[in-house]
């Protein structure tokens, strides 16, 4: 009798766990099954996800930045822009890269294999002429530093003083435009100075070889200031002329396609510059991650002789006017450079700012 009331309790046992595991697999499958047919549009409900941060789920979108020239303050904003983050807050992966005669912007962001891109004024115009579908999104220096200058000793204080001597000229770009406006402007005979094609080592003024150079008052009248030299300073808005200077541009396929996008690389851009007008001195040392070749003293310095000609009580930051363009076009006409006046609504916009 004992051993079968063992028995029985073993018996009862054994069943107890086996309905306890088919009890399990039951409810595992009505979750298994609650899951399938939460996500197949049923009305059960589904166990809880786990979402990955918000930050995490953020894909930032990749897009290039071909400046005008070699890394420098002259940029400080774009740098300041990425250094604080702007360009991220606004779901961008900003690359910056220098540009210069071997890396022409226009050409980089026209190709497609870039976005965006900053170049004179001028050359929006001279592209548009070709076919080159570019339009000008926002204008960093509305005051333009090109400026022609001297030392101070070779006594040459104004454009009408050139008559007899020679002057440096950069063919090709914005500097000669703006020059032979100058020139037209001050109503001297372009034939009465004697020109001579100039890169950008500036021995020759150093050596008296030239007696004016053309260059930027941010930068090339630094470093001659810099070396000890003193110098008399030309201004082009002394003969009524201000042509834009270093101006943002993308393509207009990508204005079509992606205004957003557009919208916000400018809005972040002039948030970058907005932020190097109030710390000047902490923009200009962003510069110095991008190139190891530069000082901080000269970079420091171009920042601050760059202030006033971005016009900072001029809100919003890069707005452009007609007026300017339309005078720059004139100028590009009267002077042979531009052969067919451009559509202005196709030139420049200023939608992306506000």
């Amino acid at each position: 009798m004992r051993k079968t009331t063992m028995t029985t309790k073993f018996a009862l046992i054994a069943m107890t766990l086996m309905l306890l595991i088919l009890s399990a697999c039951g409810a595992n499958g009505e979750k298994a099954s609650s899951g399938e047919n939460a996500s197949n549009g049923s009305s059960a409900a589904a166990e809880p996800s786990v979402e990955a941060p918000a930050e995490e789920a953020k894909e930032l979108k990749k897009v290039v930045l071909r400046l005008k020239w070699v890394h420098q303050a002259q940029f400080a904003g774009f740098y300041a822009a990425v250094k604080q983050g702007f360009y991220e807050e606004a779901g961008l992966d900003v690359e910056i890269r220098p540009g210069g005669s071997d890396f022409p912007s226009v050409q980089m962001v026209a190709s497609g294999s870039e976005q965006f891109g900053v170049t004179g004024a001028d050359q929006i115009l001279l592209a548009r002429e070709k076919g080159v579908p570019v339009t000008a999104i926002s204008t960093i220096y509305r005051e333009t530093p090109f400026v022609l200058f001297s030392l101070k000793e070779s006594g040459i204080e104004k454009v009408e003083d050139l008559v007899g001597q020679k002057a440096g000229v950069k063919l090709g770009g914005n500097e000669e435009l703006t020059f032979r406006a100058m020139v037209s402007s001050a109503g001297v005979d372009a034939k009465a100075i004697e020109e001579m094609p100039i890169k950008f080592d500036l021995s020759p003024l150093l050596s008296g070889q030239v007696k004016v150079w053309p260059g930027y008052v941010i930068n090339e009248v630094l470093a001659v200031q810099e070396l000890g030299h003193e110098v008399n300073v030309i201004k082009p808005s002394d003969y009524g002329i201000n042509f834009y200077a270093d101006t943002l541009f993308t393509t207009q396929a990508l204005i079509e396609s992606d205004p957003e996008l557009v919208k916000n690389f400018t809005q972040a851009s002039m948030k970058g510059w907005a932020y190097a007008l109030e710390h000047p001195e902490e923009a200009a040392e962003f510069g110095l991650e991008y190139a190891d070749n530069l000082k901080l003293e000269h970079e420091v310095n171009m920042m601050k002789a760059s202030v006033p000609l971005l016009q900072p009580e001029n809100l919003p930051l890069g707005k452009m006017d007609a007026a300017a363009w339309e005078t720059l076009q004139e100028s590009l006409m009267g002077l042979g450079f531009l052969k067919k006046a451009q559509t202005m609504e196709e030139v420049f916009t200023n939608e992306f700012l506000e």
